[in-house]
């Protein structure tokens, strides 16, 4: 005679109910798996949260699950639902509506545009999230089902408070900067994307309306307008140009550096990474704004120049359209070859020795080891930065805004010959007022990048090969 023991909370049995997701599992795998395998109280947990946990006595987490619901819905059906609304048409004219407040009747104005489609878009992202926030309570209802039909019980509060600091830590640390990033990054992200198909500017700050992709044929076509494609494509030509240079010359001058102060025979090697360090603790503004003040034709630079009999008339280091962009090409280097410096120094040193050795034991000169040892090992090490560092020149706004303020000549009529599309944006919605147009020019931006940084990394040694050294 044998009788049926239950066996332990966590004790492993038999395989014939399903196993308990865990945090490796895809999260639509997992959820393809309970709503496929779930039974009625947990298939119904989607649609009312916390339904499956509190009939399986998990009544903490039961309780939490539905008051969110309600209180997502409360908010949603009085607040909301009235936001997403007025959303296609951005709160109207601004015509004047009679309506009844306390039995009197008042005029009411709609509020402007762009405050009806900030609380558009919050309350669309606030839908989705509420979606995605279901799949979760349908997946803790069918982890609770598994859990009865492998130990009898579901995992009490306590065992749920312990898991969090063990195999669910990953959801206890993560929530906190997903919800920052939801909030501070991917909502005025959508927000922003949203006024480029609107007619939002100057002429239209109240109340604009949806105009599709009208503002992306203004920027793009040879409209003959203040923005248009000719001045869109010789400000991206300008700015990828900007970023080549001013990631490549920093990096192998930077290398070059690097490497002269890491030799055996250099001496002082602490004084001189000092004094590049101290470049990097000046803040690169006050930087920018001397060298400018010494570089206008009364700076002190024209002056020695002019004083030591060396030139006639004042160099144009701001005037001329290409002094202007090899100045600031040059000014770029003393901000940003220090950095290069720290990165390859820390590289240089960490390369194994043994390489060399071999090396040199296989005849090797100081070219053969370099192009074969040094420089293979740096660009394995080094192509994440160099993404990184080529990214963020097409959007350093302060060396080009600060030296030369976009100038010296205007092209067009909104942009300037060292403008970049970063620059041009910020005229476009500082001094122009054309949101809408700025807007484009951001995702133009962000289509750019991304398609450069992609196809870079992934034909990179860094992405290819992970684990080794090309």
């Amino acid at each position: 005679m044998t009788t049926d023991v239950a066996p332990p909370l966590g004790a492993a049995t038999e395989a014939t109910a399903p196993p308990v997701p865990n945090q490796d599992t895809e999260h639509w795998y997992a959820l393809r798996r309970a709503w496929l395998e779930g039974d009625g109280l947990t298939k119904a947990s989607f649609v009312v949260h916390g339904l499956g946990n509190l009939a399986r006595k998990q009544f903490v987490k039961g309780g939490l699950w539905l008051a969110i619901e309600v209180a997502f819905l409360g908010w949603y059906l009085t607040t909301g639902l009235s936001y997403l609304a007025a959303l296609p048409g951005l709160g109207g004219d601004g015509s004047q509506e009679r309506v009844q407040v306390d039995g009197f009747w008042v005029y009411q104005t709609s509020p402007p545009s762009v405050v009806v489609l900030l609380q558009g878009v919050l309350a669309v992202v606030a839908l989705i999230a509420f979606f995605w926030w279901a799949t979760i309570a349908g997946r803790s209802a069918y982890k609770a089902q598994t859990q009865v039909a492998e130990h009898g019980r579901a995992r009490s509060l306590r065992g749920d408070l312990t898991a969090l600091t063990h195999e669910d830590a990953p959801w206890l640390l993560m929530s906190l900067p997903t919800a920052g990033i939801v909030v501070f990054t991917i909502l005025p992200l959508v927000f922003m994307i949203s006024m480029a198909f609107t007619s939002y500017d100057s002429a239209n700050a109240q109340y604009f309306s949806w105009v599709g992709l009208d503002n992306f044929a203004t920027v793009l076509s040879d409209n003959g307008g203040a923005v248009n494609g000719r001045i869109f494509l010789q400000v991206l030509i300008w700015t990828l140009v900007w970023a080549f240079f001013a990631t490549f010359l920093n990096f192998f001058l930077g290398m070059f550096l690097a490497m002269l102060i890491n030799r055996r025979t250099t001496r002082g090697k602490g004084f001189w990474r000092a004094v590049f360090s101290l470049s990097i603790a000046v803040p690169q503004f006050v930087t920018l704004l001397v060298v400018r003040t010494m570089l206008q034709p009364e700076g002190i630079i024209n002056r020695l120049l002019l004083d030591a009999g060396l030139i006639d008339s004042a160099l144009p280091f701001f005037t001329d359209v290409t002094w202007a962009r090899v100045t600031v090409i040059i000014v770029n280097l003393w901000i940003g070859i220090p950095y290069t410096i720290m990165q390859i120094t820390g590289i240089l040193q960490n390369i194994p020795g043994e390489l060399y050795e071999a090396a040199r034991i296989d005849g090797a000169n100081v070219w053969h080891t370099f192009r074969y040892i040094t420089m293979p090992y740096m660009i394995f090490v080094m192509t994440p930065y160099l993404i990184t560092t080529f990214t963020a020149n097409v959007n350093n706004f302060n060396v080009i805004y600060l030296l030369s303020g976009g100038g010296p000549t205007p092209v067009g009529a909104s942009a300037g010959s060292t403008d970049l599309l970063i620059t041009w944006l910020y005229k476009l919605t500082v001094d122009r007022g054309d949101f809408n147009l700025g807007a484009v020019i951001g995702i133009l931006t962000f289509v750019v990048l991304a398609v450069v940084a992609l196809v870079t990394y992934r034909r990179s040694g860094s992405y290819q090969n992970e684990e080794g050294f090309r």
